[in-house]
């Protein structure tokens, strides 16, 4: 199976000339193409901090990270954004929408951000839009839409620019218990059917049962990485 991330020995320190505290301390991180996986942990142990490093949304102080061939610790900060809006997706706790916009301009903001013509776009948010059940909410603001709803538009942005992977931070943690599994049906058919990675940071039993793999960070450290064996929700994403 094809690599797409490789972190190797990445660190991420606060206060090294004082008391030195390490957010993540020499973790090494190997992730395949189509893999549905969890960080769990719990809170302070380095969950969030590795997913925004792996996202190029921070800077390791140490090691490096490999994404599809590319080391991004070595990237200019606009040389990152360009690389984020072409191979990463991102999915927030607290969803990130634009207010003023639609639930389709909210989508296609990312491809006017690549430069892709309207038909493309119109064409792209069609498809999304099937694939999360909410062809009706197209022209919705996210004041209009549940918490679920925003938060299933939040994923079909995280895909508007066709990302080799999508990184979801506690993506359920606002969300009652139907709204998150109808979404944990919807990333789960996505990465069956287009072998779209998925890494989760999560507390969320409900994540942690959908997941194949579940990778355990304490201190900053792994301490356990397993495939997990769940077959409760198999045929939910057949």
């Amino acid at each position: 199976m094809k690599t797409v991330i490789d972190a190797h020995n990445i660190s991420k320190v606060y206060n090294p000339k004082t008391i030195p505290v390490y957010a993540v301390n020499n973790v090494h991180l190997h992730l395949e193409r189509g893999e549905f996986t969890a960080l769990v942990g719990p809170s302070g142990s380095g969950k969030t901090t590795l997913l925004n490093l792996i996202g190029g949304l921070d800077k390791p102080d140490e090691g490096s990270i490999i994404i599809n061939g590319m080391d991004i610790t070595k990237l200019s900060a606009n040389e990152l954004i360009n690389f984020r809006l072409k191979n990463i997706g991102f999915v927030f706790q607290s969803f990130n929408l634009i207010p003023v916009l639609t639930a389709k301009e909210n989508v296609e903001f990312i491809m006017q951000l690549q430069k892709m013509n309207k038909e493309e776009r119109e064409q792209r948010v069609q498809t999304l839009f099937k694939q999360i059940d909410m062809e009706e909410k197209l022209n919705e603001r996210p004041a209009k839409l549940s918490g679920g709803q925003q938060q299933r538009v939040a994923v079909a942005r995280a895909l508007a620019s066709k990302p080799q992977f999508v990184l979801a931070d506690e993506p359920t943690a606002n969300l009652d218990s139907k709204s998150a599994s109808n979404l944990l049906d919807i990333m789960a058919k996505l990465n069956k059917d287009e072998n779209i990675t998925f890494l989760f940071s999560t507390h969320d039993q409900r994540v942690i049962d959908r997941a194949r793999r579940v990778i355990t960070l304490v201190d900053g450290r792994i301490v356990k990485d397993t495939a997990a064996v769940s077959t409760e929700h198999e045929e939910a994403t057949v």
